[in-house]
């Protein structure tokens, strides 16, 4: 897969932000293993145009995605997908023992922590 064939389009009637419709799909693709790790993605400015968006929106998702662990710049020589599916596994993981050990300094038991973090998912996925 070469950097002209990442497919993503922007629905302009999503109530999504285009950087985060940006971030979802290369995170989708990574984690898919579509993009595999080490592959090349185009420059910020060289994905805002081939997707019609600003440089900023472009350079916002990137960001993320590099926050997340999917992505990893290598200064002039460009940026590439980093190991995203071990890298979100694990850093989910560790949200997961923090929000537990914080549960249970509040003293909630496991069936209100549990409840909790299914509302948490439930509102999180329905927003996108």
């Amino acid at each position: 897969m070469t950097a002209d064939d990442i497919h993503i389009e922007i629905d302009p009637r999503d109530p999504t932000a285009p950087y985060e419709q940006v971030r979802a799909r290369l995170s989708e693709l990574a984690r898919s293993g579509a993009l595999p790790v080490g592959h090349r993605l185009p420059t910020v400015r060289g994905l805002a145009e081939r997707l019609g968006i600003a440089a900023n929106t472009a350079a916002k998702a990137y960001r993320a995605l590099e926050a997340d662990g999917v992505i990893e710049t290598r200064g002039r020589n460009g940026t590439f997908v980093a190991a995203a599916g071990e890298a979100a596994d694990k850093e989910a993981a560790a949200a997961a023992a923090a929000y537990a050990q914080r549960a249970r300094r509040l003293g909630l038991d496991a069936e209100t922590a549990r409840a909790a973090v299914e509302e948490a998912l439930r509102a999180a996925y329905r927003t996108r």
